[in-house]
């Protein structure tokens, strides 16, 4: 069920409403239901994958509180992550692994029959489950922060299972930690007239970002990435631009929308976005975007490589950021993407001392060094993201191959200025907000005015979202992750 869709505008409420007339005792299992219906409405079968992740860590994580050898403990743990890796693995990345094996075997002249091997499973009915990177990421750090002693487990199966599956953060996020997310579910929750009004008001700003920006811009990004031989020079450097700010956009409004239907249920989600496009190194940049999930890489996957595997900074960096790209997405076009941002997180770490040198001697302002910087990050993470907008390896190099050649000086593929300047104008005009209040205050902007200027504001939001929304029930961008 997608946020922005209709079936989502009667659900929400329902469940709301259903949430507050149920005395508190049955909460837990009303929105366990609410929430395995929400996923099931898209591919009911995938929910057994659900069922199996949150069974396989609910009783791993029992057993390991009740057992004293660290080697059995160690077990448990590795039979979750096997599990979860496991799902992630056969459903999302076996079909990439195994052609890239025949291509490697083929190269070195052998060949790999796979005739025998489709009778078992037919790589194209293997579906990409909704959500499994997230829903399995988040067990996952469950069984780990119990391996360490950070929680103690969660002893009823139901309310572990709603940790897992609740609805708002289910499919794309953010990644809730156990020791965060567990206690909300189960305090008990008054109405809260303020808590609620907040919650609908970032509702209504995800779908703005949704469906009057982020589509917006789409149409422009897929006229450039799907035909990057037609043009040359400005189309594209406008179009891979423009994508930035389309997946920026779409993501911060599907977490806007989580956040505020989880505050309409008493439950306070972690902001997944800080302003990243204003940053002035790369450092800053992967501390401001998909917080949650480079959280999570810096706890469970960086912080162990260096103190329990004895890797190096360097190795450490390159390695999660190899797995961070193929998080996203079983093509090397990922893995590149992420391979990029990691030497420029190298590169950074490496030069500092020689830049901090060189910004001593120098008599500029350090203003204009972090103009500079902003005007770096920005260009190379648009860059990067050329990679991760194309189908394929081919595909990306031709883009940027045509990017550089600037044989005219037109700029506007849609034939249509009002809509060209329309986007252009709603970026600076999103940017701006940010810039002011950030991605977790913007409701400050409205709730802080006088009650005729708040309804003021809200016919106009009503009157934009109607005149320029397009409805068009687009899928959320990280429902393919």
């Amino acid at each position: 069920m997608l946020f922005n869709s209709f079936e989502f505008l009667i659900f929400c409420p329902l469940v709301v409403i259903g949430f507050y007339c149920l005395p508190h005792k049955y909460r837990w299992l009303w929105l366990l239901l609410a929430s395995y219906y929400f996923y099931m409405a898209s591919e009911p079968s995938l929910v057994i994958l659900l069922l199996v992740s949150t069974s396989v860590d609910y009783l791993c994580g029992l057993k390991m509180a009740t057992v004293t050898s660290r080697k059995s403990k160690k077990l448990l743990l590795a039979l979750s992550v096997s599990v979860n890796v496991g799902l992630l693995f056969v459903f999302k990345y076996l079909k990439f692994f195994t052609l890239n094996i025949k291509e490697l075997l083929f190269f070195f002249g052998l060949e790999m029959d796979t005739s025998s091997a489709s009778t078992g499973y037919n790589f194209a009915e293997i579906l990409l489950p909704v959500g499994i990177s997230f829903y399995t990421f988040q067990t996952m750090a469950y069984s780990i922060q119990i391996y360490r002693g950070d929680i103690q487990p969660e002893k009823h199966f139901g309310k572990f299972a709603l940790y897992v599956a609740f609805f708002p953060q289910l499919v794309a996020g953010p990644i809730e930690r156990a020791s965060r997310l567990i206690p909300q579910l189960k305090k008990k929750v008054y109405f809260n007239y303020k808590e609620i009004r907040k919650g609908i008001f970032y509702m209504a700003w995800g779908l703005f970002l949704k469906i009057v920006v982020a589509d917006r811009l789409g149409i422009y990004v897929d006229l450039a990435f799907n035909d990057p031989e037609y043009y040359q020079g400005p189309p594209l450097i406008l179009g891979h631009w423009f994508f930035g700010f389309q997946i920026y956009y779409d993501f911060a409004a599907y977490t806007a929308i989580a956040i505020g239907v989880a505050k309409t249920l008493g439950v306070d989600l972690i902001q997944n976005f800080n302003r990243p496009f204003f940053s002035k190194s790369a450092d800053e940049f992967w501390r401001r975007w998909h917080i949650s999930l480079m959280q999570w890489m810096r706890d469970y996957l960086y912080r162990p490589l260096i103190k329990d595997f004895k890797f190096n900074r360097l190795s450490a960096v390159l390695l999660v950021f190899f797995i961070t790209g193929l998080w996203h997405g079983a093509n090397w076009t990922f893995i590149i993407w992420g391979m990029l941002n990691a030497l420029l997180l190298i590169l950074e770490v490496a030069t500092k001392p020689i830049r901090k040198k060189i910004i001593q001697k120098l008599s500029f302002p350090k203003r204009l060094f972090s103009i500079m910087g902003f005007g770096f990050i920005f260009t190379y993470i648009m860059f990067s993201l050329i990679f991760f907008r194309s189908p394929s390896l081919s595909h990306a190099i031709l883009y940027i191959k045509n990017l550089f050649k600037i044989n005219a000086l037109q700029i506007n593929i849609l034939d249509n200025y009002f809509e060209m300047a329309l986007s252009i104008f709603l970026i600076l005009f999103v940017q701006t907000i940010h810039y002011l209040k950030g991605n977790s205050r913007i409701h400050e902007l409205v709730f802080k005015r006088s009650a005729p200027m708040r309804w003021a504001i809200y016919i106009c939001f009503i009157f934009v979202v109607v005149l320029f929304g397009l409805n068009r029930q687009n899928t959320f961008i990280y429902f393919q992750f």
